[in-house]
């Protein structure tokens, strides 16, 4: 998780650069064709491109949906909103898994899970400080992109039940660029990148791609209610990151929110970490 925040933060930095030049299909769409390349080249060198098959391609199909919903929003919000904003919003993702994986998953939805949750979210509506008033659509996506990206997390976990990783990402990559190609292209105009924007644009793809990869293994290690709370860690480094880069202020508030979704996120991993202890039988 932690290989996944640092990927993310990156992903947001070039995000931005490239929205200048680029609109959200197009960065899906080059991202995604860097991804496919790496893919195939790690699969074939490590030997694992013969774990390629369509036994489970419509499940593939519905999370990658998802997740290339969440990320268009994901993308058009980092460049319309300040980035801890998109994050805070974006950190309702573990509330929505810990609510929704009972559906999906069948996890057991404990009191713990459903007070983490509670406090979570206070704890986003502090930093967010939502307004009727000054509602837009930057930040409309970024906090309905948290729903999707919730959905994609809970439908990864399904995955790893008995899909390889390999297998994840190759679908990952050309399920995304296939969209992409098609809603890039529907009106038969496709911006191509520039030589200053590719760079960016290999960047995205590399931090992508190593994101799901750390995210994938995680899920495949822990429930999902227990691993994406971990990503809260993301708030104050996108917001010291903001700072620097693009000079947006640092609020004492948005620490005072993260403080508290930092509690909640200790609560629920505690308690995940405590019930998933091996017990001894005593003698």
């Amino acid at each position: 998780m932690l290989g996944a925040i640092a990927s993310f933060t990156s992903m947001a930095i070039a995000g931005r650069a490239v929205s200048f030049e680029l609109d959200t299909f197009e960065i899906m769409l080059f991202r995604s064709i860097t991804g496919i390349v790496v893919v195939l080249l790690l699969a074939f060198g490590l030997g694992t491109a013969k774990q390629i098959n369509g036994q489970r391609f419509g499940l593939h199909f519905v999370r990658n949906i998802f997740h290339f919903t969440g990320q268009n929003l994901w993308f058009y919000a980092i460049a319309t909103i300040p980035l801890a904003q998109v994050f805070a919003l974006e950190f309702t993702t573990p509330i929505w898994v810990i609510l929704l994986s009972p559906l999906v998953l069948r996890e057991r939805l404990t009191p713990i899970g459903l007070l983490s949750a509670f406090l979570g979210f206070i704890g986003i509506l502090i930093v967010a400080r939502p307004d009727a008033a000054t509602m837009s659509p930057g930040l409309l996506s970024a906090a309905v992109c948290a729903i999707f990206f919730a959905l994609t997390a809970i439908f990864t976990r399904k995955l790893t039940m008995t899909e390889p990783i390999t297998v994840i990402m190759f679908y990952l990559t050309t399920m995304q660029a296939a969209f992409g190609l098609i809603c890039a292209g529907y009106d038969g105009d496709i911006q191509l990148p520039s030589m200053q924007t590719l760079p960016l644009i290999i960047m995205i793809g590399f931090a992508g791609l190593f994101a799901h990869f750390c995210l994938t293994r995680a899920l495949s290690l822990a429930p999902a209610s227990i691993v994406m709370p971990i990503d809260f860690i993301r708030l104050p480094t996108i917001a010291v990151v903001g700072m620097l880069v693009y000079h947006e202020p640092i609020q004492l508030i948005i620490f005072v929110g993260a403080a508290l979704i930092f509690g909640a996120n200790y609560l629920n991993i505690s308690y995940g970490s405590a019930q998933n202890k091996p017990r001894h039988k005593i003698n």
